[in-house]
């Protein structure tokens, strides 16, 4: 396969690039982390006014209808700034659902929503520690209305609806699982906050208790759609990975230039060299990888579900090596708050367990690598 983004969606890269340069520097950043506020909603309005949240979203919905090859790129430019804003859970989720699974009316009445940054969307699929199995779906769905707990919930505090992953039978089907709205501003929601590694990514608990649901999709299709949904998300946040890791990189690159030890740049000595070439092979590997998920992402190729998972894993791996990499780099000056490496760091482990840990994306391929021999 022989794959590049367009010139015009480079630009579109340069010009997201730009803007979170402006509106998203690492002081803003911080202002979240510090807990000074749940998430940075004049990035989130100037986001929404740039376009940059419906980019994905098709036209009669309120998006730009530009497509997820330029989603892809918004992404990475998403990660690269560490930006504290309910993107990934509105977007590669909550929009993504509603765009394969919601009716006409849905979609009118969410998805338009969504592009002006007007409502802030989220998955509740998991329910304490594990990865996402049809098993480990508890929550109870009764007559469209919901009993159980949901967390971690991706920016669970915030938002204003969520897709709700619910058993609507015990056979122990994949059968038995389906797919459901509630808008979080009704009766029978109740929200609790979570503690996270990385506070500048909201993570919430939500109980519900007889909380009215509006079915999405067929009942018997809700795992399928889930599946799906995961996918798709696996491309476009292992895409924020990468931004991560290409910034982190830099940022170990450029303070291997200026400090000076024993009279020399550290950069010169042989053991800074290896670590910052292990962490441009680990960076380079995965955006390959990445491409290969935004191409199967975009032409709806067969191999989607074996390039999710080859693009999760790498990406995976990389942000993680890089942020740490580049602590080391940094010497005992990494390990302090005043220095934003930290935060890279905070965001790569957030970013490991969000969709389903790396041990569970590593099953995922060879199971569907499998699969696909077999047949």
């Amino acid at each position: 396969m022989n794959f590049d983004f367009s010139d015009d969606q480079k630009q579109l890269r340069d010009e997201a690039r730009k803007f979170l340069a402006s509106k998203c520097p690492p002081k803003a950043v911080r202002q979240v982390l510090d807990g000074k506020a749940l998430y940075d909603k004049e990035l989130w309005k100037g986001l929404a006014e740039m376009g940059f949240i419906g980019v994905a979203i098709p036209e009669e919905f309120g998006g730009t209808g530009a497509g997820h090859l330029e989603l892809c790129v918004v992404a990475e430019e998403m990660g690269r700034a560490l930006a504290p804003v309910p993107f990934s859970s509105t977007v590669y989720l909550a929009a993504e659902a509603l765009m394969l699974a919601g009716t006409e009316a849905q979609k009118q009445k969410w998805l338009p929503k969504i592009a002006s940054g007007e409502a802030i969307g989220t998955l509740a699929l998991f329910e304490g520690s594990g990865n996402p199995t049809p098993k480990s779906i508890k929550l109870v769905a009764n007559n469209n209305t919901l009993d159980g707990t949901k967390k971690p919930v991706p920016d669970g505090e915030i938002a204003d609806f969520a897709i709700v992953a619910a058993r609507t039978a015990s056979t122990g089907r994949d059968s038995d699982i389906a797919l459901f709205i509630v808008d979080l501003m009704d009766g029978g929601v109740t929200r609790k906050a979570l503690t996270s590694v990385d506070p500048s990514r909201n993570q919430a608990e939500i109980t519900f208790k007889g909380a009215k649901a509006e079915p999405l999709g067929a009942a018997a299709d809700g795992w399928s759609i889930l599946s799906q949904v995961l996918d798709r998300a696996a491309v476009l946040v292992a895409f924020e990975q990468v931004g991560g890791s290409d910034r982190a990189l830099e940022m170990g690159r450029d303070y291997a230039l200026d400090r000076i030890a024993f009279g020399r740049q550290i950069g010169s000595f042989q053991a800074v060299k290896h670590m910052l070439a292990d962490m441009y092979v680990s960076a380079t590997l995965a955006r390959s990888n990445c491409y290969y998920g935004a191409w199967a992402l975009s032409t709806n190729a067969s191999e989607l579900p074996e390039a999710a998972a080859s693009a999760r894993i790498s990406a995976t791996q990389a942000f993680q090596h890089c942020s740490k990499n580049n602590i080391q780099v940094h010497g005992g000056m990494g390990f302090t708050w005043e220095f934003d490496c930290h935060m890279y760091y905070r965001r790569s482990n957030a970013l490991a367990l969000s969709l389903g840990s790396l041990s569970y994306w590593e099953d995922q391929l060879i199971e569907r690598m499998r699969k696909k021999n077999a047949a």
